[in-house]
């Protein structure tokens, strides 16, 4: 089963995210801008000049999104998708290579996450175990409302040790 449109999904949610963030810190950025980390000042000053039509085009997108996704839910109660595009990067890794090219860490950690987070529904990532490797992180996504679905997976992966709980990824320095 595949999630339609999940490029154009993301696209969409990083306008909107950029938008709304920029708008909601506009006045601390014109007031307080030393107080911001200069790589998130940037962001926030970018996402505060998005152009109307630009965002009123990816609210049109969301809701035409949400609604292709939920048609997925007639069919099946979860779905299980990656959540990100590899093994938690160390603290401080700037890059990673996806597919031979080599990208920030940073905005595109998410790649996976963004196009389900933009239309809200209830989510769960869990890290899967790898023999040997840093584990990789997988969601266990439901229809609105179904938040005893996700819990309820969520926790028969790990009385099952399939994962365990991120805690272990941090004390050993990664994200």
């Amino acid at each position: 089963m595949t999630i339609p449109e999940a490029a154009r999904a993301r696209a969409a949610a990083y306008v909107i995210t950029t938008a709304e963030g920029g708008n909601l810190h506009l006045e601390r950025l014109r007031t307080r801008a030393a107080d911001f980390d200069p790589a998130t000042r940037d962001r926030l000053l970018a996402g505060a000049m998005v152009p109307a039509s630009w965002y009123l085009q990816a609210q049109r997108f969301r809701r035409w999104y949400h609604d292709r996704v939920m048609e997925l839910f007639t069919r099946v109660d979860i779905l299980l998708a990656p959540a990100t595009p590899c093994a938690a990067p160390p603290i401080g890794q700037q890059s990673m290579v996806l597919d031979g090219v080599e990208m920030l860490v940073r905005p595109n950690i998410g790649i996976f996450t963004q196009p389900l987070s933009l239309i809200g529904l209830p989510i769960v990532a869990v890290p899967v175990q790898r023999s040997g490797a840093l584990p990789i992180g997988v969601q266990v996504v439901a229809a609105p409302g179904r938040e005893d679905l996700v819990l309820r997976v969520a926790a028969e992966l790990e009385a099952l040790g399939v994962c365990t709980a991120p805690v272990a990824s941090a004390r050993e320095g990664n994200l």
